[in-house]
């Protein structure tokens, strides 16, 4: 009897291990497809696998942050599958490359397709512009399968706490490139760098051409003085002739 318990009681922690690995390993994410830069478009991936071996995933819906507005939110036709868009009014209008904007998606719903056992389907989103002013985002997602479960991804991580049970996607936002302030400065930087280089090369083309020079002088002083030199001792002879 005792052992009969033992090895129940094994089983059973055996199965909760597989089950909880699992649901950690195996749930909604989202990723870039490239990089998300702040203030900038990019083209999002929602990833979602299929936890169970006797259902299929049906339906997911992903819900966008209000407090993070994205203007542009444009799904990608995704074969077998109806996708619907749902927009809010905003409280304040955004100003969008000139133009009002007065409403955003909150919510985008997959739906009518199939994920079957061991699968897993990508849903791209093009959106834009991320926030300028965040290092991440937030999406709540909600997977429902066929046989009626529905599984919330919707727990936010907390700093220094282990990752939770249905964690929600989150979107990693990258610094913006480009900035035209320290290019200029670069360029400065070098265009003085180049004229100081310049100036550089010519002092050291005057040193080059003084010193020519002087090696130009001097050669033609030896040359003058081994000349008056041998005009000295021819002179010299001639007068010793003369005497004697």
């Amino acid at each position: 009897m005792k052992t009969s318990r033992v090895s129940f009681a094994a089983a059973l922690a055996a199965g909760s291990v597989l089950v909880l690995s699992g649901t950690a390993f195996a749930h909604v994410g989202v990723q870039p497809i490239g990089e998300a830069a702040k203030g900038g478009y990019a083209t999002l991936n929602f990833k979602v696998p299929n936890e169970r071996d006797n259902a299929s995933t049906t339906q997911l819906e992903v819900n966008f942050p209000v407090d993070q507005p994205l203007t542009s939110v444009m799904p990608q036709d995704i074969p077998g599958w109806t996708v619907n868009v749902e927009k809010t009014k905003l409280d304040k209008p955004l100003t969008v490359h000139g133009k009002q904007v007065n409403e955003v998606v909150t919510k985008v719903t997959w739906s009518g397709g199939k994920i079957g056992p061991g699968m897993f389907q990508q849903f791209p989103v093009s959106v834009g512009k991320l926030p300028e002013n965040a290092d991440q985002m937030v999406f709540k997602a909600i997977q429902t399968y066929d046989n009626s479960e529905v599984v919330r991804w919707i727990e936010e991580a907390k700093e220094g706490a282990a990752e939770p049970q249905t964690p929600a996607p989150v979107l990693k936002l990258t610094a913006a490139k480009g900035d035209d302030h320290h290019a200029g400065a670069k360029t400065d930087e070098a265009k003085n760098s180049g004229k100081d280089a310049g100036k550089d090369a010519g002092h050291g083309h005057d040193e080059a051409a003084a010193d020519h020079g002087s090696d130009t002088t001097a050669r033609a002083l030896g040359i003058a003085g081994i000349v008056v030199g041998l005009g000295g001792v021819a002179f010299g002879i001639a007068s010793r002739r003369r005497s004697a």
